[in-house]
């Protein structure tokens, strides 16, 4: 009998080590690492450069926090329309890329303290007509599916008078609309205007008339306050050592990092 009880436990404590290999992850590696989602198309926040590295102020900051946790980061390119889904899937451990702070985003995820300002505004091209928010009345309106940016535009007036609102998954593609005559306008986050108007000059015009203005914070998993309040420390420390600023001045040639 006493045999039989110890081929057993033996049996079990097999199928257990068997059970925690088939995850593919052992739990050491899930948390030295960080996995990250976020849309490298999104510049000057995180995208892609002429090497097709992943590059950005919110890379260049996250990459920092992660160093001061004592932990590796892997950043992991997903559809922005399925962000929060990601995230509390497990598949991703942080939502850090432009990523605005709303009421109702923040009944989904946990929110660090708000780290940089932006605003909502409408752009379109240098020569056009347009130049008022009223102006959009009647006329094809692009923004990318699922952002802030649509938000915005439903809680202001003139969102009934548009005559279409087409989405993108990117903003690369509705700038591109916009230069070609598919739109008339595009809604976008004003810090991703602002860099595209520095690589392209003379192309595109802001409406002085923001839609809506907001905060970055990077999303955490429901119940994880023990990242949260890692990751919090940690951002923390950036500001007060210059870590943060230095970032911000890489990428917008100011310290425009919250305390």
């Amino acid at each position: 009998m006493k045999r039989f009880v110890s081929v057993m436990i033996i049996i079990a404590a097999v199928l257990s080590v068997m059970a925690g290999c088939s995850s593919g992850k052992s739990p050491e590696k899930k948390n030295d690492t960080l996995v990250i989602g976020i849309d490298d198309k999104f510049a000057p926040m995180g995208f892609r450069d002429k090497n097709n590295n992943i590059v950005g102020f919110d890379i260049d900051m996250a990459k920092a926090a992660a160093k001061k946790m004592g932990k590796k980061v892997k950043f992991q390119p997903i559809d922005w329309s399925t962000k929060e889904q990601e995230l509390n899937s497990g598949r991703i451990d942080l939502i850090w890329n432009g990523y605005t702070i709303t009421p109702e985003r923040k009944k989904k995820v946990l929110f660090t303290k708000p780290y940089l300002k932006n605003s909502q505004v409408v752009v379109t091209l240098a020569d056009s007509k347009i130049t008022k928010l009223s102006d959009l009345q009647g006329k094809v309106v692009g923004l990318q599916s699922l952002s802030s940016a649509a938000d915005a535009l439903d809680a202001n007036p003139i969102k009934s008078k548009i005559k279409k609102v087409t989405e993108y998954s990117d903003n690369v593609q509705a700038l591109n609309d916009l230069k070609t005559g598919r739109l008339d306008a595009v809604v976008i986050d004003e810090v991703v205007i602002n860099y595209y108007m520095t690589k392209e000059k003379n192309t595109f015009k802001v409406l002085k008339e923001s839609l809506a203005p907001e905060k970055y914070g990077v999303g955490v998993k429901k119940g994880n306050t023990e990242l949260l309040k890692e990751l919090q420390k940690a951002m923390d420390e950036m500001n007060k050592d210059g870590t943060s600023a230095k970032i911000s001045k890489k990428w917008f040639g100011a310290n425009k990092v919250l305390d």
